[in-house]
């Protein structure tokens, strides 16, 4: 990030249109934090540092939202763009359009609302409350953390092409609703399942810390190891 175009503060609203924007937050007093994507998002990258004193940095590329950050809350909005918009802002080409940092002194839970595509999120050094999709959800990589406790992974709605990993040896339990294909759970592969599918893994299922993943509508080339 280009430090000499960032902007600080607890509040920050961007003008749609701009080439380019930076924002930071200050961490203050936030003892946990919660990031919110509203509208969808294209080629979101998602991913923690640990020697960051922010509570949260970010740069955009293309139409740039507008973002809050107040009390550990952080709100990235975007217009309800239709996929041709989406191509006319340029989002399309060899350029991400946001890139976010989240510190990883506090824990953190994860919404994006309205479905994404192509997402990046490195969550591994992260201490995860919770992470939902609320819509589909379509060329995905998430990588977890150890979780702490039961931790929520939840898709509103379908997945394709949709890859989590998770540490070894964590218990996950999976439940699909409306099929699936192409499914590996491990070392378990499947080519279709039809109807509501609920899957363990080959772990302690009653262990107090795991994932419990829902995903709302079907699947397909869905992997979690």
């Amino acid at each position: 990030m280009n430090e000499s175009n960032v902007e600080t503060g607890s509040v920050g609203n961007f003008t749609m249109g701009e080439e380019s924007r930076d924002f930071a937050a200050p961490l203050g007093g936030a003892t946990a934090g919660k990031l919110e994507i509203v509208n969808g998002a294209t080629k979101v990258v998602l991913r923690t540092e640990s020697a960051m004193s922010d509570l949260v940095r970010a740069h955009f590329e293309g139409p740039t939202p507008e973002v809050e950050a107040r009390s550990g809350i952080v709100t990235i909005r975007y217009p309800r763009f239709a996929p041709a918009e989406w191509i006319q802002f340029g989002l399309l080409r060899n350029k991400h359009a946001a890139d976010v940092v989240l510190n990883t002194t506090i824990p953190w839970t994860v919404v994006i609302d309205r479905g994404v595509t192509k997402l990046e999120a490195d969550l591994s050094a992260l201490r995860l409350s919770s992470f939902e999709i609320d819509g589909g959800a379509s060329d995905v990589e998430l990588t977890l953390p150890k979780p702490l406790g039961v931790v929520q992974v939840r898709i509103g709605g379908g997945v394709s092409k949709f890859t989590i990993h998770r540490p070894a040896g964590v218990p996950v339990r999976v439940q699909i609703k409306g099929g699936a294909s192409q499914f590996a759970l491990d070392d378990q592969r499947f080519g279709a399942i039809g109807g509501e599918t609920r899957m363990n893994s080959q772990h302690d299922q009653n262990a107090p810390d795991r994932y419990e993943i829902a995903i709302g509508g079907g699947a397909s080339r869905l992997t979690i190891d």
